[in-house]
């Protein structure tokens, strides 16, 4: 960890009684973060960046005009950004100054811009307790000919209606859209690459689990209504959706069933997140949960996102700040363990 000159005269004061407090005042923890306009403007927020400031951390802007392995130092590197490029450098950084936490490795990440892959790990944990069952709604992907999907669904049996997802999430407010085909005939509308999941009737309502290291935040969130059989042989089309969750559809202050707001356990959830860290290699992320409707136990994830919006997550930037000060004082141990 870098410190100034004066903290450091302290550290080999400090290091004489054989440790050194990771609270000091003086101790600078660099932050340098390469994010979009958007992203920088939803997640850097005033109330983030003077806590921050408070508890040593010093968040720095990655310029990207210039070699990364030229600016810093840095004590971690944040980032959410795409393209191969943008990859090759950080893996390159990553393999030059491995003192140097990358929140998150760019292929774990990859893993997660791509809908298929995606869930493979929720479905492959196929978790089952006492608190309940988590698994993925069924699904089917389709890379091209829009005019072959009905008979693909038909042979894959999956029950209508169905939402299709792009295949590709890269980060644009498209990737997040999504689309409800009520009928057999208007899945030929539909463009590839696309992911096809059956849809689960949930209350209207989705629970949002945000993972932050070891941290587990969930809100609640309005999501699509309910489809009875009814409403099933009377509509007909594809209905469009723009991104169905966000901070403006915030439900955990409405009047709802009790039956249908009730927060999934929080022991299933802290094994879902403890096992999805560690075959996702990421710490940054968060779930999207369904309850199915008329079920207790029964749930779905039915996406993945990395780095999502921490903007709209309660509290977030005292567990955003804990989360990055737990990173250096855990290196710092493993140093004092290895001396």
């Amino acid at each position: 960890m870098r410190l100034n000159e004066d903290c450091r005269n302290g550290e080999e004061k400090e290091n004489d009684r054989g440790s050194l407090p990771l609270s000091l005042p003086q101790q600078k923890l660099v932050v340098g973060y390469a994010l979009t306009s958007k992203k920088v403007k939803s997640f850097l927020q005033p109330k983030l960046e003077g806590l921050a400031r408070r508890k040593g951390i010093l968040f720095v802007a990655i310029d990207h005009q210039k070699p990364l392995a030229e600016q810093g130092p840095f004590d971690i590197v944040l980032h959410k950004l795409t393209g191969e490029e943008w990859g090759r450098i950080l893996e390159d950084y990553r393999e030059k100054h491995p003192e140097v936490t990358v929140l998150d490795p760019p292929d774990a990440i990859q893993h997660l811009y791509n809908r298929q892959s995606m869930l493979k790990d929720v479905a492959d944990i196929n978790l089952c307790d006492s608190y309940g069952k988590i698994g993925v709604p069924k699904q089917l992907v389709i890379t091209k000919d829009s005019s072959a999907i009905p008979e693909a669904v038909s042979k894959a049996e999956l029950t209508l209606p169905i939402v299709a997802k792009p295949l590709v999430v890269d980060g644009t407010a498209k990737s997040h859209e999504l689309s409800l085909a009520y009928d057999a005939f208007s899945l030929s509308k539909l463009d590839p690459p696309i992911v096809l999941q059956e849809f689960v009737n949930h209350g209207g309502l989705l629970f949002k689990v945000y993972i932050v290291g070891e941290a587990i935040k969930v809100v609640r969130r309005f999501s699509l209504p309910d489809v009875d059989k009814r409403e099933l042989l009377k509509n007909a089309g594809v209905y469009r959706f723009p991104r169905v969750s966000c901070a403006a559809a915030s439900a955990d202050d409405a009047d709802l069933d009790p039956g249908i707001a009730e927060l999934p356990p929080r022991p299933l959830l802290e094994r879902l997140a403890k096992e999805l860290r560690r075959r996702l290699g990421l710490r940054l992320f968060n779930i999207d949960i369904i309850r199915e409707h008329g079920t207790r136990d029964r749930y779905y994830v039915i996406d993945i996102n990395y780095f999502p919006g921490y903007g709209k997550m309660p509290g977030y930037e005292h567990i955003f700040t804990d989360f990055l000060l737990s990173l250096v004082q855990s290196k710092y141990k493993r140093r004092l363990s290895n001396t």
